[in-house]
């Protein structure tokens, strides 16, 4: 990707989230902000996960996962999930969380909203796959202000590039 077209995706403002999965073998997470709400009725959301990504097979296989909306208290959660100690398969060990009542995805405690989403359907986009989603449940925590691109000082632009701001 050249530097001009970088600089204009890493303008894109998102929110930051963490997706967790669990297939039975491995609960894992990754930080996730290329996600976006594509229904209203019935209401369904799009997450985007690179095909190279350990959570995208697993995603896949299981038909689901679990959201996780990262409030300004939860940012330790994209510190920890941008961070070299988290790429392992089992990478949840050590963070507080539950499983959600009907999918058992992981719900992490910090978030201050989690949500247990059905695959619907998904399609290949490039170098990611799209996974459209339905919300099968819902947990509402703390009240807090969802973080954004906006702010961290750095963006991921796909693959493995991450500009800084």
């Amino acid at each position: 990707m050249n530097n001009d077209i970088a600089t204009a995706m890493a303008n894109l403002s998102t929110g930051i989230y963490v997706l967790t999965v669990n297939d039975g073998t491995h609960r894992h997470g990754m930080s996730s902000s290329w996600v976006v709400q594509v229904s209203g009725e019935p209401p369904l959301f799009m997450a985007a996960i690179d095909n190279n990504h350990f959570s995208r097979a697993m995603v896949a296989n299981v038909g689901a996962f679990g959201f996780n909306i990262v409030g300004r208290r939860g940012k330790e959660l994209e510190d920890y999930f941008y961070s070299a100690r988290s790429r392992k398969p089992d990478n949840l060990e050590g963070l507080a969380y539950e499983l959600s009542p009907q999918l058992k995805m992981p719900w992490l405690n910090l978030a201050m909203i989690s949500i247990e989403a059905r695959v619907v359907d998904s399609h290949i986009a490039g170098d990611h796959t799209l996974f459209i989603a339905e919300m099968v449940g819902v947990r509402i925590g703390e009240k807090d202000q969802p973080l954004t691109s906006l702010d961290l000082e750095y963006v991921y632009v796909g693959g493995k590039g991450v500009m800084k701001r």
